[in-house]
């Protein structure tokens, strides 16, 4: 599957944060009533396994990919972008309730920042190396600087050292899943990708949900509202959303498209759902100054260094592109 056209692939990325702003809704809704945080991420990956297991194994795609995948002999961390959603739950679910929502945002987002620089500066992603400019480090500058306007008036808790960096951490956590999870998509075929990212991600999930005594405490109350569990069935829209966005602009581009639209699911949410916030200005402009930041960090045609040639590479046929974000 040759890339999308960049301005589809921003638009379905944008599409895949407001996705992102619902499930985490969701997670949080699902975790409080079931009484336990961590209950929200965990249900969450393993609806998310469900649907790999039930449609995504079932489709030729998804076995062609795999085959391809074998043939191609990745490097063995190449696999393991799945990890990146195990990190950042676990760091949000410890973090937060000591940094507030606001300050943990404003660190993940810049994490997420220069692990997007990163990835795309050594060439993580099937795109290929994209040297560091002017634009797409203003790009990135100005996507944090958006988030922390979004986040003028929420609680700020504690702003601790360690705690900072570990959000800054898990911001390049996610940033590194996109890349490697692109890279194997590429490889194989994006079904492929996915299925691979759930069923790296989903045991790390379980064990983390294990040694924070999920298991062996009282047992949850599982609400019986059914949306609250379809935060799988999203997650599998949002990596697939990531995929395709990395392969076409790269990792920085990508992440500032999914924050952009994880502000405006959050602006919509407030709007729409009972005791909802209603129209938050701050909001608002974050979501639009993080659009712009999309298009300033895609600003001419930076450098781009193809990654060599391997038989890692031979499949996927788009690794060596020249850069078109």
């Amino acid at each position: 599957m040759r890339p999308l056209p960049p301005a589809a692939a921003l638009a379905l990325v944008v599409l895949g944060g407001v996705a992102s702003a619902a499930q985490g809704t969701g997670n949080a809704l699902l975790g409080e009533r079931a009484g336990d945080p961590v209950f929200g991420a965990l249900v969450n990956n393993l609806g998310g396994c469900l649907v790999v297991l039930v449609g995504l194994l079932g489709l030729r795609s998804t076995r062609v990919g795999l085959a391809a995948l074998r043939r191609a002999r990745l490097p063995w961390w190449s696999y393991l972008g799945g990890l990146g959603g195990a990190v950042i739950v676990t760091v949000a679910a410890y973090v937060v309730p000591v940094l507030g929502i606001a300050v943990f945002t404003i660190a993940q987002v810049a994490g997420g920042s220069i692990g997007g620089l990163t990835a795309d500066r050594v060439g993580l992603a099937p795109l290929g190396r994209l040297r560091l400019t002017a634009p797409r480090v203003t790009g990135a500058l100005l996507g944090v600087l958006a988030v922390a306007l979004a986040q003028l008036g929420r609680p700020v808790g504690g702003v601790a050292v360690g705690g900072v960096l570990l959000a800054v951490a898990g911001g390049a956590a996610v940033a590194l899943q996109s890349a490697l999870n692109g890279r194997v998509s590429a490889a194989g075929t994006t079904t492929a990708g996915i299925a691979i990212n759930f069923t790296v991600g989903t045991p790390a999930i379980v064990v983390v949900a294990a040694l924070a005594g999920a298991f062996t405490g009282p047992e949850p109350t599982w609400p019986h509202d059914w949306y609250l569990y379809a935060g799988g069935l999203l997650g599998v829209g949002i990596v697939l959303a990531l995929m395709l966005g990395v392969r076409a602009v790269g990792v920085l581009r990508t992440g500032l498209a999914l924050v952009a639209g994880q502000l405006g699911g959050a602006l919509l949410l407030d709007l729409v759902l009972p005791g909802g916030a209603g129209l938050r200005w701050p909001v608002l402009v974050g979501a639009l100054l993080t659009l712009a930041a999309v298009v300033v960090a895609g600003r001419g045609r930076p450098p781009s260094t193809p990654v060599p040639a391997a038989p890692a590479q031979a499949v996927a046929g788009v690794a060596g592109r020249p850069n078109r974000g």
